[in-house]
């Protein structure tokens, strides 16, 4: 088994209705080419997004497809560390 990703909301719905450019297109469909991996958070964003019941169906059957990872508060955890971290490398501080 290959490196795994854990697939953001936006790359979902733009790889499904192929708002991305050619490269990034082959980089997904490698990404997604065993089990696509996203998180709860990602389906309820996926599946809340406004769009037509086509799309919907397209996305739904994506979301079925996937590993769906739950919210354990190890992830939780290293979520709010990677946060913070990237929000130190963003901003200036507040001091």
């Amino acid at each position: 088994m290959g490196q795994q990703y854990l697939i953001d909301s936006n790359a979902v719905i733009d790889y499904l209705s192929g708002k991305i450019p050619e490269k990034g297109m082959l980089f997904m469909n490698q990404v997604i080419n065993d089990i696509p991996n996203i998180s709860v958070i990602t389906k309820i964003e996926v599946l809340g997004y406004k769009t037509t019941p086509e799309a919907y169906q397209l996305l739904s059957g994506f979301v079925d497809d996937s590993v769906v990872i739950g919210l354990t508060d190890d992830v939780v955890n290293q979520t709010i560390e990677i946060r913070k971290e990237k929000k130190r490398k963003s901003k200036h501080p507040m001091h």
